[in-house]
């Protein structure tokens, strides 16, 4: 199904190839005053069109639009953040019991001034990359080499950074065979007794348990069209309804937004798009990615492992909590007397 935002940016697209000609056009050195003058107005003019054409679709999202959002094809991935965010990074490879899983990524960068650990799904651009990363579903070796990262930088007590962007993880046979699910519950064990700050960004699709395989942190920030939920919406409705078609449905129900897991405790911090999403000023929204990433360190690495360990815990452990009121006892009704139906 065509991404409506992928098409609904078309017009936007001609107004930005406008606004680039008119820059150009500003930054020539021989252009008379006059013309000038003129380029700067059509440009001014063209911004506030472009920025109200944009509002005009971001005013009010459905749960459906953030999925499509999240999708984006041009939404930047974790490489795209690693990139940016980080002065170095030496990508490592390989989970020691199968092989490397090219939709997990990992590695060790330089972030802030520190050494960090940073984890995350790889989606692919081009056809070839796609089949290549598996469109970023994950096998068991992609959650192996993602803990064999984890347990590295507990050793060395260097603080982990997980970006999260799956659909789900791998649901291939082969997967099944080599132990997808336990590797997720693994990783999930595993990640609730390290002794240093783990951080979670979902910056893209948070999905089911491919998500959760790499979430298990002290603070889990959203990007505010990111989604996070149990299921894919489409896979929810051919559960629920014997069709997939009305994924739009399935996302109202399942509270799959930022906002959504704010309210429910499972994200602590949305962290803002700029206007059109993330992958329209990608620039800006790497710097507020590193922003949220070194001020939650700041505050996480004041803690002793067994308070970041019991502060984990307390976290996902209030997550699902419900109130349940005391029922009245039922009535108490006499019994007739025997026979007293039978006059």
């Amino acid at each position: 199904m065509l991404n409506r935002f992928v098409a609904a940016e078309q017009p936007i697209a001609e107004l930005d190839t406008k606004i680039q000609e008119l820059d150009r056009i500003l930054d020539a050195q021989s252009v008379p005053e006059d013309a000038l003058t003129d380029a700067r107005e059509q440009r001014d003019q063209l911004v506030a069109q472009r920025d109200d054409m944009l509002r005009d679709i971001f005013t009010s999202l459905s749960p459906w639009d953030k999925v499509l959002l999240a999708r984006h094809p041009q939404r930047p991935y974790t490489l795209d953040y690693i990139q940016e965010m980080c002065d170095s990074f030496d990508e490592l490879h390989g989970d020691r019991t199968f092989g490397d899983d090219p939709a997990m990524v990992g590695g060790i960068g330089q972030l802030g001034g520190r050494s960090v650990v940073i984890v995350g799904q790889q989606k692919g651009r081009n056809v070839a990359e796609r089949q290549h990363r598996n469109f970023g579903y994950a096998g068991p070796e992609g959650y192996r080499k993602a803990l064999r990262l984890m347990k590295l930088a507990d050793k060395f007590r260097k603080p982990i950074l997980c970006l999260v962007d799956t659909p789900g993880a791998a649901c291939l046979q082969s997967a099944e065979e080599r132990g997808i699910s336990e590797a997720i519950a693994r990783n999930q064990k595993e990640m609730a007794l390290l002794g240093v700050p783990v951080v979670v960004v979902v910056i893209g699709e948070g999905g089911s348990g491919g998500a959760i395989g790499l979430a298990v942190g002290n603070k889990v920030f959203m990007l505010e069209h990111a989604m996070y939920s149990v299921i894919q919406p489409e896979a929810c409705a051919s559960i629920i309804w014997r069709d997939s078609t009305r994924g739009a449905e399935a996302a109202e129900a399942l509270k799959l937004t930022a906002e959504d897991a704010l309210e429910l405790g499972i994200a602590d911090e949305i962290l803002p798009e700029p206007l059109g999403g993330a992958h329209r000023d990608f620039g800006e929204m790497a710097r507020r990615v590193k922003t949220a990433l070194v001020g939650a360190l700041d505050e996480l690495e004041k803690l002793t492992p067994e308070e970041l360990i019991e502060q984990r815990y307390q976290r996902f452990r209030k997550l699902g909590r419900y109130y349940e009121p005391p029922r009245e006892a039922p009535a108490v009704t006499e019994e007739p007397a025997a026979g007293a139906g039978n006059e």
